[in-house]
């Protein structure tokens, strides 16, 4: 693939991406104040040394900004990447065992879908120690049954390709089948759903803590700055509109990196290695 078959949408995505992860990983060096510092009075109105102006408690808006996208960008990867490892192994796990394994993996999985994931979450939070572990292997459980429709999905159809057959034929374990003929040929679709799990796990964190169970103070996070600020809007304050803005320029980047993906990758081809 050549970069300038690249679309300028899937660039705007990339730099988009890349930029906040420049952010979360370079804070200290980026961000012109601490992350909890009071620099000034409260609301204060943006200006040539307060680019965003003040929050609620006289912070740097951009410097929590920017150290909220660390906070963000970790919690919302490391769930996605868990709730993947986990989903993507039972629901392969179910696909090539088939029977009552599959049915009872799915059964499961249907229960946990059936609750609203929302009020899940705020309850087990609610009950359980407000820590980032927490947050993350609840986020990552809830996230992983979608994780599992799609991946046994896409299982189901590449297990009764010849290949695997062929495989099996061999005598080759789960474990070989799993990891070296089914996955190679999922990627594609798993990798554009990984994109799509990620943006969402970062709506929902910013959810929870805009609810107050999510990241808690004094650390920044893009919806918690929302929750702190957003008293201010009654009196034309915008100091809530910048973290929400960044939430939903980060969500979008994320999706046009998805879409293009997606259009690469319409396609489940059969074969090792092919899709």
């Amino acid at each position: 693939m050549r970069m300038r078959d690249i679309p300028i949408t899937a660039w705007v995505g990339i730099i988009g991406i890349l930029l906040a992860f420049i952010c979360a990983i370079f804070a200290p060096l980026i961000a012109p104040f601490g992350e909890t510092e009071v620099v000034g009075n409260v609301w204060q109105p943006a200006d040539t040394q307060y680019f965003f102006g003040l929050d609620n408690l006289g912070r740097d808006i951009l410097s929590r900004l920017i150290y909220g996208a660390r906070t963000t960008l970790f919690v919302a990867l490391a769930a996605t990447i868990i709730s993947f490892s986990l989903g993507i192994i039972l629901s392969f796990t179910a696909a090539v065992s088939r029977g009552l394994i599959d049915t009872v993996f799915s059964r499961f999985n249907d229960l946990m879908m059936s609750i609203p994931t929302l009020i899940f979450a705020l309850v087990v939070l609610a009950v359980l120690p407000q820590n980032l572990v927490v947050l993350i292997l609840v986020m990552a459980i809830l996230d992983s049954t979608r994780v599992y429709r799609l991946g046994r999905a896409v299982a189901l159809d590449v297990a009764v390709m010849e290949f695997v057959e062929a495989a099996k034929l061999r005598g080759e374990g789960k474990v070989w089948i799993i990891f070296r003929e089914i996955l190679p040929n999922t990627l594609s679709p798993l990798l554009a759903e990984f994109g799509l799990r990620f943006a969402f796990s970062i709506l929902f964190l910013s959810t929870l803590s805009f609810l107050g169970l999510g990241i808690q103070p004094p650390s920044a996070d893009w919806g918690g700055m929302v929750k702190d600020n957003k008293d201010g809007i009654i009196f034309g304050i915008s100091a809530a509109l910048v973290p929400g803005a960044a939430i939903a320029a980060l969500a979008v980047c994320v999706n046009l990196v998805v879409d293009w993906l997606l259009k690469r990758t319409s396609s489940l081809k059969g074969g090792r290695g092919d899709a």
